[in-house]
């Protein structure tokens, strides 16, 4: 059965989620089989389409919520966190 998870992380304060670091978290997406939502502001978006997560205009300090179903969700949302906390650098 695949898995199922969540998890709630905040872009870092100089980070927003506009060209360049909204296509490092879709290229960290696309590198799993699960299924991929990042949430902001009360919309959500196929964390694997680079147009939807811009569509989210997601600012520094956003919190997000990833969400991952299938057989490799775990490690998908431990990688889409690391990246989140990783854009700051």
């Amino acid at each position: 059965m695949p898995g199922s998870s969540e998890l709630n992380v905040t872009l870092p304060a100089s980070v927003a989620l506009h060209a360049r670091p909204a296509a490092i978290f879709v290229k960290t997406a696309m590198r799993f089989q699960s299924r991929l939502q990042v949430e902001a502001g009360g919309k959500a978006a196929d964390a694997k389409s680079i147009l939807a997560v811009l569509a989210l205009g997601a600012r520094g300090g956003t919190p997000l919520r990833l969400s991952a179903e299938g057989d490799d969700a775990a490690p998908a949302l431990e990688a889409l966190a690391a990246c989140v906390a990783g854009l700051a650098e």
